[in-house]
């Protein structure tokens, strides 16, 4: 081989090199942002209270979600936002898909159907799946079996939270139950006082939460805790921002040592902040 020859290809090479050194540099610099609002990371929570997770709108900052939402604006520099308009759970994926919000941080369950329109995290809590049954109608359903035996074949009455992901498991977990939309907990929790209702599907923190609010409440109904049905908690991120997912999850990874919370933790925590 020539010497013209041999330095024409080490030049060719060396430009080469130098030509895909300045395109990584140039699609660096296009890549989308995390955040798609200029230095604002919009974060869509529900108006209502769910402690400890997050305060009613209004009623301050504190809860384990807050923290999150605040410490994942923290590390991508910019100002969280909160968007608290939303009324249900449900209602909170509708901002991440209208293009409203850039996050969705409020006790957030993950389902196939949310999954299918929004991007998820992975889970930082995990909790199970629990029932709260009306004493009565527990009884005479039973009839003197084990609530485990009757439970999954369950015909009768169940209440769930319009909106929520139990209104959406509910038709698997009890396709044979009469399900009753509620719009709020408390309005459920009522129906099962006045035996309106034979079950209320919900997670087991929120079900204990209750009893611990409410030691009288154990006289008219008991809980149920489904060991084998989880329900996961994550955040929510827009569909059309898979950067700002994958950075969630490395916040979750590393600012929060892998840390996934349990009822337990939760109800630990729960506990000592309703005796500040």
């Amino acid at each position: 081989m020539s010497l013209t020859r041999r330095t024409l290809l080490t030049a060719g090479s060396v430009g080469l090199v130098i030509a895909q050194a300045q395109a990584a540099t140039l699609q660096a610099r296009n890549a989308p942002s995390p955040t798609t609002s200029d230095n604002r990371l919009r974060i869509a929570m529900p108006a209502f209270a769910s402690d400890p997770f997050f305060p009613a709108d209004g009623a301050g900052d504190k809860g384990i979600d807050m923290e999150l939402a605040r410490g994942i604006a923290a590390e991508l520099g910019v100002e969280p936002v909160f968007d608290r308009s939303a009324v249900t759970f449900d209602g909170m994926v509708k901002r991440l898909t209208s293009g409203q919000a850039d996050i969705a941080i409020g006790k957030l369950s993950r389902t196939l159907q949310r999954g299918r329109s929004i991007l998820y995290s992975k889970p930082y809590a995990i909790l199970h799946q629990g029932l709260l049954a009306n004493r009565l109608s527990l009884a005479r359903i039973a009839q003197g079996k084990p609530p485990e035996q009757i439970i999954r074949d369950f015909s009768g009455d169940l209440g769930v939270i319009e909106g929520s992901s139990f209104a959406t498991y509910a038709a698997t977990t009890f396709p044979h139950a009469q399900i009753h939309r509620f719009a709020g907990w408390n309005t459920v929790v009522d129906a099962i006082r006045n035996g309106t209702i034979d079950l209320a599907y919900r997670d087991d923190f929120e079900i204990k939460k209750l009893l611990v609010d409410d030691p009288s409440m154990t006289v008219v109904a008991r809980s149920i805790t489904l060991t084998d049905k989880v329900d996961t908690i994550a955040v929510g991120v827009r569909p059309d921002n898979p950067h700002l997912a994958a950075f969630v999850d490395l916040y979750l990874d590393l600012a929060k040592g892998q840390q996934v919370l349990n009822t337990d933790e939760i109800i630990a925590r729960y506990r000592l902040g309703s005796k500040a």
